[in-house]
């Protein structure tokens, strides 16, 4: 413990990446380490998904709760939506025991903050971990039928990086059609998997890398998709780059070998760091600020019961990036600048209606 005091100051963390508070739970019972981030609630509760995967430090994990709550806080921002920004992140055990009993005690831990922080699911968790959590809370999304019941987001965060990708491909190739478009996919989950069939059903060509043989045989079986190896997606010669796995994968290593004219793809903090933006530019890559084009998951939850409503909000995707990659062009600015002007106006109370 000494050494992790030491080596992390909250304080200095917040100037870097601001959040409102930080919530800690530990439940050795349960092997249950957890972090909830919360970066603002002005809009309305905190909401944003539980992730469990394997942290190399328990300041990587709070790092990341703390950058994804404030990438939700834009999110529901950006889309005007009346909740604020979380996440939270759990330390996954080496060996875990009992899935159901650390559910539970994150479902307690996630009611003892009394609604300011709804939870969802996110990578490394599924539906039926948010109905155990359902047992304990009812700050709780993408369950069958507790809580705020929308079940799986992944088909809506999909097709909102499909509409995301069609306003890349009219702002930068000046085309309407995906018909003969090479894309690449970084992770062929839940939303890669139904990412790739929306672009395959457009005439799409297909390279697909993921950890898991059994997904990219998949994408091979259904779709003819050419799958590479870890790292080799990066310099694949294609019209568009999709990471749709996990954050920080836009980096001085993989910049270097991008062979594409376009970024736009699901996964939450794909910048390593805010400078990347420049080293964007300098290589002429256009990219789709990733909050606003993976925010169809909280399109669907905030419009529960009105599908109509989620699929105009949905295709309204395409109108919101292309106004912000037209801006960033005329302002000689980047993409993430005018998205991220956008909703801090918003979060300031800033009504340009």
């Amino acid at each position: 413990m000494a050494s992790f005091i030491e080596s992390t100051d909250l304080f200095d963390m917040a100037e870097q990446y601001p959040f409102s508070d930080v919530h800690f739970w530990r439940d050795p019972e349960t092997q249950l380490q957890a972090i909830i981030a919360i970066h603002s609630t002005k809009l309305g509760p905190a909401i944003g998904g539980c992730r469990m995967i394997d942290y190399p430090s328990t300041h990587a994990a709070i790092k990341d709760a703390c950058c994804l709550a404030a990438g939700m806080s834009y999110k529901t921002a950006i889309n005007r939506l009346p909740f604020g920004g979380g996440k939270a992140v759990i330390l996954k055990p080496k060996h875990l025991i009992d899935r159901k009993a650390l559910f539970s005690s994150f479902g307690r831990f996630v009611e003892s903050l009394n609604g300011r922080y709804i939870t969802a699911m996110d990578s490394g968790t599924t539906i039926a971990d948010m109905d155990v959590i359902a047992s304990q809370t009812n700050h709780v999304m993408c369950t069958t039928t507790a809580g705020l019941a929308s079940g799986d987001p992944s088909p809506h965060t999909a097709k909102g990086v499909y509409y995301g990708i069609k306003a890349a491909v009219k702002f930068k190739l000046e085309r309407e059609s995906l018909a003969g478009l090479h894309i690449a996919i970084q992770g062929v989950g839940n939303v890669g998997y139904a990412l790739a069939k929306l672009l395959h059903n457009d005439g799409a060509k297909l390279t697909v890398a993921d950890p898991n043989p059994i997904a990219t045989q998949r994408l091979i079986n259904e779709f003819g998709a050419d799958v590479v190896v870890g790292d080799d997606i990066y310099a694949i010669n294609c019209d568009v780059f999709s990471p749709c796995a996990l954050g920080q994968v836009i980096n001085a290593h993989s910049i270097a070998q991008f062979n594409t004219s376009i970024i736009a793809g699901s996964a939450n903090n794909q910048l390593k760091s805010p400078d990347m933006t420049d080293a964007l530019a300098a290589r002429n890559i256009l990219y789709a600020p990733d909050y606003v084009i993976n925010s169809g998951g909280v399109l669907q939850i905030s419009y529960l019961n009105k599908p109509d409503v989620v699929q105009h909000k949905l295709a309204a995707l395409y109108d919101t990036l292309l106004a912000i990659f037209t801006q960033a062009e005329q302002q000689n600015s980047s993409t993430v600048n005018i998205a991220n002007g956008l909703a801090e106006k918003i979060l300031a109370g800033v009504n340009d209606e």
